[in-house]
């Protein structure tokens, strides 16, 4: 029987330590490719590139699999990915990451990881995005590794539900095992953000991100709580991203007439 065919993107580029764990796990479960930035491309969301070049070449990064760098975003990855490396073959599987640091909540709208995995989603492929607590330099991600092979062996066994990507999150790790693995929903929460204004050597003024973040919501049954309370969380994502609950309103209160 042949083995699955495992795509493997990122957005923290192809030479990333989670990446490298990724593709170990995926290496036991079957063939493995990588197509992945060939730079760090975090916080990129779900942009794709069409003002510019993409630039597609094969990498040494990894000498046992298939491994190529693009030029573009998370999601141009996936997309070359689908188009060109694997024209001739269907990936049974796309997963991405490890990412360095969490996409839990609100982040996933602006994970280059989950943009990646919800970019397969779209291509009717079965998408995993996996996301790591820890944004520290030497974050240690052996801890996963069980989870992510036993994650991505229930989605080839039993499938993931079509125009779905699964957001997996992991607790940074501790002296704490584990506590096991949750389906969540996505906390509402929110990054309350400010701009700190520095000015450069030259003498020109310039801003740097930064803020904290808020979470309001205390309900149990969300990843945020899930992962404070040293859970794995896993969140289905869809990109449909219509309020239905809100046409209802809009066609009886509002007045569309011409």
């Amino acid at each position: 029987m042949p083995k699955p065919l495992i795509l493997v993107s990122n957005d923290d580029g192809i030479t990333s330590p989670g990446i490298r764990t990724l593709v170990n796990v995926m290496k036991k479960i079957g063939d493995v490719v990588v197509v992945a930035p060939d730079s760090p491309q975090s916080g990129m969301g779900h942009a794709i590139t069409v003002g510019n070049t993409l630039r597609l070449d094969k990498s040494l990064a990894f000498s046992d699999v298939e491994a190529w760098e693009c030029s573009g975003t998370p999601a141009d990855c996936v997309k070359m990915a689908k188009h060109y490396v694997l024209k001739e073959r269907q990936p049974d599987l796309v997963v991405s990451g490890i990412n360095h640091g969490s996409n839990s909540s609100i982040s996933v709208l602006y994970s280059g990881t989950m943009s990646a995995a919800i970019e397969a989603a779209i291509e009717g492929l079965p998408a995993i995005g996996f996301s790591l607590c820890d944004f520290g330099h030497d974050a240690d991600f052996s801890h996963t590794e069980e989870f992510v092979e036993h994650i991505a062996r229930e989605a080839l066994k039993n499938g993931i539900p079509v125009g779905t990507a699964l957001n997996v999150n992991f607790p940074k790790k501790s002296k704490k095992k584990i506590a096991g693995i949750k389906v969540c929903r996505q906390a509402n929460a929110r990054w309350e953000e400010e701009f700190d204004e520095r000015v450069d050597p030259n003498g020109r003024r310039y801003f740097w991100l930064s803020g904290s973040f808020v979470n309001p919501d205390q309900g149990e049954d969300t990843d945020e709580w899930a992962l404070a309370n040293n859970f794995v969380s896993i969140v289905p994502c869809q990109f449909d991203m219509t309020a239905y609950f809100a046409m209802t309103r809009l066609n009886n209160e509002w007045d569309l007439k011409a």
